[in-house]
């Protein structure tokens, strides 16, 4: 759990099959105008904006409310998560596609040192949560070169 994630844990050569991925170009094609849509799983977009005095984190929340979220700090680590709802659904709604996804989601990233952990606020306001992260004031990041023998 970093702040900034990385991607993969490596790579491997593999010999190139140009029949790879048919299976889900298959299933996108057929799957995509289904009169069954399929549920949408999602996580909110966000920003990470840092400045001297704080950092900033920009989550869009369309349709949720504060009751909806819940923003902790737990061992050192932001966590945010929340729920949207499936709207109320008419008997005669004849979906011809859902793209909107509904459900839980959990974002959660390690504070670097000197992130203030007592001076945290939180608001949500027309779909977008803001969290302001204080910084501790003159303590500076700490990065340490590791000579290489």
């Amino acid at each position: 759990m970093n702040l900034f994630p990385t991607l993969g844990t490596g790579s491997q050569l593999s010999r190139w099959d140009p029949f790879n991925g048919m299976g889900s170009l298959y299933d996108s094609l057929f799957n995509g105008g289904s009169a069954f849509p399929m549920e949408v799983r999602w996580s909110p977009s966000m920003d990470v904006l840092e400045n001297d005095q704080e950092i900033l984190v920009k989550m869009d929340v369309p349709g949720m409310e504060r009751k909806d979220l819940s923003v902790e700090i737990d061992d050192g680590a932001l966590i945010i998560r929340g729920e949207r709802k499936h709207e109320k659904e008419d008997k005669g709604d004849n979906y011809v596609r859902l793209e909107r996804g509904y459900g839980s989601f959990l974002r959660s990233f390690h504070l670097p040192d000197y992130v203030d952990q007592g001076h945290i606020k939180a608001e949500c306001k027309d779909g977008l949560l803001q969290v302001h992260l204080s910084k501790i004031p003159g303590k500076k990041k700490e990065v340490k070169t590791i000579s290489i023998n």
